[in-house]
């Protein structure tokens, strides 16, 4: 025991050792980073909405600056991979929802109860359907979870609350909660429609926010391939306020259900006594955006075939209603500030050049905000072999917004990349951790998904917090009123200090990467290494 704890002290000091010798940013400052951030979040790029003229301006930008440091072309035109999407809206004045019970019909309004949401409803719908209550609504083989066991739910609308029971692990969790998995299970039962509950324990925004935008046109990949909820006719979203409306007759109340959801307990089923009408009328256009992609060649004769990808996307929300007197949503920190970084890491290997054994594949993708769509096109269709993929790490909203002290590494326990970045953390006097809010379900929300589904192992960090803390709040604060909102801007408090070593931990990660002849693999007990080909 005194050995292995010497031992353990002799690493920590040497780790801190090495943080104080080499300091925590030595090739960055924030005021470059913060430049670019400035640019991709003025006014005149009117948010970044995917197929904008706002977005066309930023993208021709990185690739200026792409070039400037010496980057080769890596998409199929140029710098640029094209992507084929269909646009969806909800036409409201010919749209409604209404709860019926025996002969009462009684409507719900868009604005305060619920509203379609185009993201699930792809053409227009008339649907009068029964509901079921199905928990959380997931189906789970590896822990032997069906909550959709012993219901009759075909040509049933079920309702769910957002999260997952506290004995479910959080990656598990997450994946099972993506619509395609989701889906597979109501699907296979009999499912038609399903009503989303937002967890009130986990909401990031409040539904006065979401509400006010909830017309904005959803998206999706043009080519059938990309399918991943065939025979799904409806969605909708129901504030948690309102849900009360969903339970009344049941038996049970939606406060019952809200609190055992807070607390990630297990939840009962049961139908409800109220029924579902609905009319949607959708209109649908298609449009075309673009990745970009770029490359720094590697140097080793075996290894420069082989990319760890350094991933960020350029799109956000756009343009839409306004809150205290702005309608344009500048996506600085989401994410300006990852694609920055992509952009300042290439000026930084120009400038302070590297021995790569592997190539750096730098991508900027586009609709990561319509559900990971650029990616997600890039990860099926990549503009270099996909088993020469090694790695990704995925730098979205990193949020140096409080001084750096603590890295949360999603993928932390799922993979040696994982197991890299926690020791690059340590090695610069920064504690890692794991996701402190499995709720959010984090991991599966970014571009890094993409790549994890094609089997390749990813990271996705931020500056942290640990619960409990001051810091906790901060970050609380800025996603209750700065997230998917127009204060999103250049005038919010950034600490440049954080920035910068948050680059500098990623340029090392990047490098080692790159430098260690071993691929990254998954770990044997990772729900993810089911996606790798060995």
């Amino acid at each position: 025991m005194r050995n292995t704890l010497s031992v353990i002290l002799f690493l920590a000091c040497a780790a801190s050792s090495l943080g104080q010798q080499s300091g925590p940013a030595a090739h960055f400052d924030g005021n470059s980073w913060w430049s670019h951030v400035k640019f991709l979040a003025d006014d005149s790029l009117e948010g970044r909405d995917t197929g904008s003229e706002g977005l066309r301006k930023a993208q021709a930008y990185a690739v200026e600056q792409l070039q400037k440091a010496g980057l080769e072309p890596a998409g199929t035109n140029g710098f640029y991979q094209s992507v084929r999407f269909n646009q969806y809206q909800v036409d409201e004045s010919k749209s409604s929802l209404a709860l019926a019970a025996g002969n009462q019909s009684v409507p719900l309004s868009f604005a305060d109860d619920a509203f379609i949401g185009t993201r699930s409803t792809r053409v227009s719908a008339n649907i009068s359907a029964p509901l079921v209550f199905i928990g959380y609504g997931l189906k789970i083989p590896e822990k032997n979870l069906d909550e959709l066991a012993g219901l009759d739910l075909k040509g049933k609308i079920v309702v769910y609350l957002a999260g997952s029971p506290s004995d479910i692990p959080t990656a598990l969790a997450s994946h099972y909660q993506t619509p395609a998995e989701r889906w597979k299970s109501l699907h296979a039962a009999g499912v038609i429609g399903t009503i989303t509950i937002p967890n009130p324990a986990s909401m990031d925004i409040p539904w006065s926010r979401i509400s006010v935008n909830r017309n904005h046109p959803s998206m999706d990949l043009a080519d059938p391939e990309f399918n991943e909820t065939p025979g799904l006719q409806l969605g909708v979203s129901f504030n948690p306020a309102s849900a009360e409306k969903l339970f009344a007759g049941s038996g049970h109340t939606f406060a019952e259900i809200a609190a055992l959801g807070k607390d990630r307990k297990p939840l009962p089923h049961f139908p409800l006594a109220v029924s579902l009408q609905a009319n949607a009328v959708i209109q649908t256009t298609t449009l075309e955006s673009s990745n970009i992609v770029a490359k720094l060649p590697g140097s080793d004769p075996a290894l420069k075939s082989e990319f760890v990808v350094l991933s960020a996307h350029m799109d956000h929300v756009g343009i839409g209603a306004p809150i205290n007197g702005d309608r344009i949503y500048n996506g600085a920190m989401d994410d300006g500030s990852g694609s920055a970084l992509v952009m300042d890491m290439a000026a930084s290997l120009k400038s302070h050049p590297e021995k790569l054994q592997r190539s750096i594949l730098f991508l900027l993708a586009t609709a990561e905000e319509k559900g990971l769509l650029g990616s997600k096109y890039f990860a099926a269709h990549p503009t270099v072999a996909l088993k020469s993929i090694v790695a990704d790490v995925n730098v979205d909203m990193f949020l140096p917004i409080v001084p750096l002290k603590i890295l949360k590494i999603e993928g932390i326990e799922e993979s040696d990349l994982g197991t890299r970045a926690a020791a690059i953390a340590q090695s610069m006097g920064v504690k890692p951790i794991a996701d402190p809010e499995p709720l959010r379900n984090a991991f599966i929300r970014s571009d890094q998904y993409s790549f994890i589904k094609k089997g390749v192992p990813a990271v996705k960090v931020d500056v942290g917090f640990e619960l409990g803390t001051p810091e906790q709040k901060i970050f609380k604060d800025w996603l209750t009123n700065r997230y998917h909102a127009p204060s999103d801007d250049v005038n919010q408090p950034v600490d440049l200090k954080s920035a910068a070593a948050y680059e500098e931990f990623t340029r090392r990660l990047l490098l080692d990467t790159a430098n260690t002849p071993a691929r990254p693999r998954w770990k044997p007990d990772s729900f993810f290494r089911r996606y790798a080909a060995d």
